[in-house]
C-alpha cells in the first residue's frame, strides 16, 4: 500500500507539474500573440503596403550594359530587401527601366528608401599624407589626379587619389560586429575573395604608416591608417554608425552595388492585393469552416472531441505567438500552411481518439486504453510531422517569397500541434482519471470492420490515375502561356484617377464580366499626404487597356476616371525566383524521400509516398487546366499544401503496415497493406472530410479570388485520399514483387 500511495502521489506530481508548463505556455502565447493588430505583421495580399517606382539611371552605361541593367538592379534591390528582414515583397519590372517594389507594412521607411536607392559602389582610396600637398590643397591648389574631400562624420578633411586602388567587387562577405572597447560602437566586418585579398595584402604592405580611405557611394566613411600588412583578406569599416547603419551598410555590402544609380520616381501607400472584401469573405469562410470542424468533433467523439477541440484552439493560439516572436509576415501563403497544420493537429486527434477506441473494443480498462491509445498513434504522428518538418525546413532554407512565408507557418504549427495533441490532450485525460471524472469514454464509429480488398483492383485504380493525369498534362501544356497568371507571364499595368472610387470587388467583377478575370486590383493613395486612396492600379495580360477602360466607364458612371499610365510589366516571379523554387522542392522531395527510407528500412515505401504526392499535385494541376484556371502564386501555395497534405496522409497507413509486420511476421505484405487500409478507413475520411469542411466553406464563400485557391486544395484533397488508397499501398507490393 505504501508503494501504491508513493505511485500515486509521483503521477500526480508528475500531470500537475505538465499542468503548470501547459497554463505558462499558453500565458506567454497571449502575451505575444494579443493585441493581433501590433503582434501579427500581415503581408501585401492582406493589408498593402508601401509603394515604389524606381527608374535605372543607364544614362552612362553601355549598349551591352543596358541590356542587362534593369534585371541585375532588381536581383540586387531584392536580395537587399530578403536580407534587411521584409517578409513577402512584391518586385517586378515595368517599362523598359523601371522598377516596382512593394513593400508590406513597413515602419522604418527612411532605412528602406536609404537601402533600397543606394548604389552602394564602395571604393578604396590611397589619402596623400604629404603636409605640403596637403597645405595647398586647403588653399585651393590641389595636385593633379587628387581630390579635397572630408570624412562624413568627423568633418576632417583628406587629400585622396581620384582613382580607387581596390572595390567592393571582390568583396565575398560583410557582417556587424561591436568595438567593446569603444562603448559597444558598431562596425562592419568584410571579407574579400582570393583576387581581392591579395589586392589588399599587396596595398597594405606597400603603404605601411600611410591611410587608405574607405568611400560608399562619393561619401568618405573613414580613413584609417595602415599601422601593418593585412595578408587575411580581411578588414574593418567603422565611422560612427548607429547599429541600423551598420546593419543597413553590411547588407549593401554583402549584396553589391548596383549596375547603375537609382532614382525613386514614385512613393505611395497601397491597399492589399486581394482587396479588403475578399480578405472579410476568407476570414468568414474559414471561421464557418472551423466552426463546422468543431461541432462534428465533439458530435463524433463527444468527450474526447472536445478535449480535441481545446488542443485545436490551443494551436492557433501558439501559431499565432511564433508568427509573434519570429516577426513572420503573414500572407495568404501563410494561411496556406497554418490550414494544413491545422489539418495535420486534427489528423493526429483523430488518430489517438480512434486507437482509443480500438483498445476500448478489445476491452483494455479505460485507463489503459488511453494510455496504449496515445502510445500506437505517436508513431504515425512523430514520422508524419516530422517529414513535412524536413520539408518545410529545406523550403525555407532554399526557396524564396512566398514559399519561405509558407514554410515560417507550417514549422511553427507542425511544432504546435505535436505539442498539443501528444501534451496537452494526455494531460486533459490523465486529470480526468485522477479525478475520477470520466469511468467510460462511448464514441460513435463511422466504418467499422471493413474487409475491402483493395489490393486486387490496383490495375484498374494506376490505369485510371495514368490517364487522368496524362490527359490533364496533355490540356494544361497545350494551352501553353495561357496557364499563367499574371505573377508568371507578366502583363500590364495601368493606372486609373476615379473619384468617387468603387469597392475593388465591385471592380473585379466588372472586367470578369469583360472576360478579365484573373486582374489584380489595388487602390492607392496619389502620394504619401493623401488621406483617401483615389488611385486605382489594375494588372492584366497584355493588351487590354483599351477594354479594361471601356469597361470601367460603362460600369460606374458615376465616376469620374482619368487613364494615368499604361506600361509593360515584367512577371512577380523572375528566373532565379523560379529555379530556386524549383531547387527548393527538389531538396524538400529528397529530404522526405531519405526520412522514409530511414525510417520503414526500405526506399519502397518512400519512393511509393513520394509518386502519390506527385500524383495528387499533378491531378490537381490537370483540373486547374481543364476548368480553364490559371496558376499563380496562390495556386503555388495550394499546391504546396496538398503535397504536405499527401504525405501526411500517406505515411499514416505505412505506419500501420509497419506495425502489422512487426507483431506478426508470418503476415504476407499484400494481406498487411489490405488491413491497414481497412483498419485505417475512418480515420482516412475523417480527417479527409474535417479538413474539406474548411476548403469548401472558402470555395462556396471566401470570393471569386479565393475561389481558385480553395479549388485547387479541394481537388487535392480528395486526390490525396484516393492516392494514399489506391496508389501509394498498392505501389509497395508492386515494387517489392518486381524485386525479387
Amino acid at each position: 500500500m505504501v508503494f501504491e500511495t508513493k505511485g500515486i502521489e509521483s503521477m500526480q506530481k508528475n500531470i500537475f507539474l505538465k499542468a503548470v508548463l501547459i497554463l505558462a505556455v499558453i500565458g506567454a502565447s497571449c502575451w505575444y500573440a494579443f493585441p493581433l493588430g501590433k503582434r501579427i505583421k500581415l503581408g501585401l495580399d492582406l493589408k498593402g503596403g508601401m509603394h515604389l517606382v524606381l527608374r535605372v539611371d543607364m544614362s552612362n552605361l553601355t549598349k551591352e550594359q543596358k541590356k542587362e541593367a534593369p534585371e541585375r538592379a532588381l536581383e540586387k534591390i531584392r536580395n537587399r530587401i530578403d536580407l534587411f528582414g521584409v517578409s513577402e515583397p512584391s518586385i517586378h519590372l515595368q517599362g523598359e527601366n523601371q522598377i516596382v517594389v512593394q513593400l508590406p507594412g513597413l515602419t522604418d521607411r527612411e532605412a528602406a528608401l536609404k537601402l533600397i536607392g543606394e548604389t552602394a559602389l564602395l571604393e578604396f582610396k590611397l589619402v596623400n599624407t604629404n603636409m605640403q600637398e596637403f597645405s595647398e590643397a586647403l588653399k585651393g591648389n590641389i595636385p593633379e589626379g587628387y581630390e579635397l574631400r572630408r570624412v562624413d562624420k568627423t568633418q576632417e578633411n583628406v587629400l585622396l587619389e581620384k582613382e580607387a586602388v581596390l572595390t567592393g567587387s571582390t568583396l565575398v562577405g560583410a557582417n556587424v560586429g561591436f568595438d567593446q572597447s569603444s562603448f559597444g560602437e558598431p562596425y562592419v566586418n568584410i571579407e574579400f575573395n582570393s583576387e581581392g585579398a591579395k589586392k589588399f595584402a599587396d596595398i597594405t604592405t606597400n603603404n605601411v604608416g600611410g591611410r587608405l580611405a574607405i568611400v560608399l557611394d562619393d561619401k568618405v566613411l573613414s580613413a584609417p591608417r595602415i599601422n601593418e600588412p593585412i595578408p587575411s583578406g580581411k578588414g574593418v569599416i567603422s565611422g560612427r554608425f548607429s547599429p541600423d547603419e551598420a546593419k543597413g551598410l553590411a547588407i549593401k555590402l554583402k549584396t553589391g552595388a548596383l549596375p547603375a544609380p537609382i532614382i525613386i520616381e514614385e512613393e505611395r501607400t497601397i491597399g492589399p492585393l486581394l482587396g479588403r472584401d475578399s480578405v472579410n469573405k476568407g476570414i468568414s469562410a474559414t471561421i464557418f469552416g472551423a466552426v463546422c470542424v468543431f461541432l462534428f468533433m465533439a458530435v463524433y467523439y463527444l468527450l474526447p472531441g472536445i478535449i480535441a477541440n481545446i488542443a485545436l484552439v490551443l494551436n492557433l493560439l501558439l501559431i499565432l505567438a511564433g508568427l509573434g516572436i519570429f516577426g513572420a509576415t503573414l500572407t495568404l501563403p501563410g494561411i496556406a500552411g497554418i490550414v494544413l497544420t491545422l489539418g495535420m493537429a486534427v489528423d493526429a486527434n483523430v488518430l489517438i481518439n480512434e486507437r482509443i477506441k480500438e483498445e476500448l473494443r478489445l476491452g483494455r480498462p479505460l485507463r489503459m486504453a488511453i494510455t496504449n491509445g496515445y502510445g500506437k498513434a505517436f508513431n504515425a504522428i512523430f514520422d508524419s510531422n516530422i517529414t513535412t518538418l524536413i520539408a518545410a525546413f529545406l523550403l525555407f532554407q532554399f526557396g524564396t517569397g512566398p514559399i519561405r512565408g509558407f514554410a515560417v507557418t507550417l514549422s511553427i504549427g507542425l511544432l504546435a500541434s505535436m505539442f498539443t495533441a501528444v501534451v496537452v490532450t494526455r494531460v486533459i485525460f490523465e486529470l480526468l482519471l485522477l479525478n475520477k471524472a470520466i469511468k467510460k469514454l462511448p464514441m460513435f464509429g463511422l466504418i467499422k470492420d471493413t474487409k475491402i480488398d483493395f489490393i486486387a483492383k490496383r490495375k484498374i485504380f494506376f490505369t485510371l490515375s495514368i490517364f487522368t493525369v496524362v490527359l490533364g498534362l496533355f490540356i494544361f501544356f497545350s494551352k501553353g502561356q495561357e496557364m499563367y497568371g499574371i505573377d508568371f507571364a507578366g502583363g500590364q499595368i495601368q493606372e486609373y484617377r476615379m473619384d468617387p472610387v468603387p469597392a475593388v470587388e465591385d471592380i473585379r467583377n466588372s472586367l470578369k464580366e469583360a472576360g478579365l478575370s484573373g486582374s489584380i486590383i489595388q487602390r492607392a493613395k496619389e502620394n504619401m499626404q493623401d488621406k483617401a486612396q483615389k488611385l486605382v492600379i489594375i494588372r492584366t495580360h497584355e493588351d487590354a487597356a483599351a477594354s479594361v477602360e471601356k469597361n470601367l466607364k460603362n460600369s460606374f458612371p458615376a465616376s469620374k476616371i482619368d487613364a494615368l499610365r499604361i506600361e509593360h510589366v515584367g512577371p512577380l516571379v523572375g528566373k532565379q525566383l523560379k529555379d530556386k523554387a524549383l531547387l527548393a522542392l527538389l531538396y524538400s522531395l529528397a529530404g522526405i524521400l531519405l526520412y522514409i527510407g530511414f525510417r520503414f528500412k526500405h526506399f519502397d515505401f518512400a519512393f511509393a509516398g513520394i509518386v502519390a504526392l506527385f500524383h495528387d499535385v499533378l491531378v490537381t494541376i490537370g483540373f486547374l487546366a481543364l476548368t480553364s484556371r490559371t496558376v499563380d502564386l496562390l495556386i503555388v501555395s495550394a499546391l504546396l499544401t496538398i503535397a504536405g497534405y499527401s504525405i501526411n496522409d500517406t505515411i499514416v497507413i505505412y505506419d500501420r503496415i509497419r506495425e502489422l509486420m512487426r507483431f506478426n511476421r508470418k503476415v504476407k505484405l499484400r494481406d498487411a497493406i489490405n488491413l491497414a487500409v481497412n483498419q485505417t478507413l475512418t480515420r482516412t475520411v475523417l480527417t479527409t472530410v474535417l479538413t474539406l469542411f474548411v476548403v469548401i466553406s472558402l470555395f462556396i464563400f471566401g470570393g471569386e479570388i479565393l475561389n481558385d485557391f480553395a479549388f485547387s486544395l479541394l481537388v487535392g484533397f480528395i486526390s490525396g485520399i484516393y492516392s494514399t488508397i489506391f496508389i501509394a499501398s498498392p505501389l509497395i507490393l508492386v515494387l517489392q514483387r518486381r524485386r525479387r
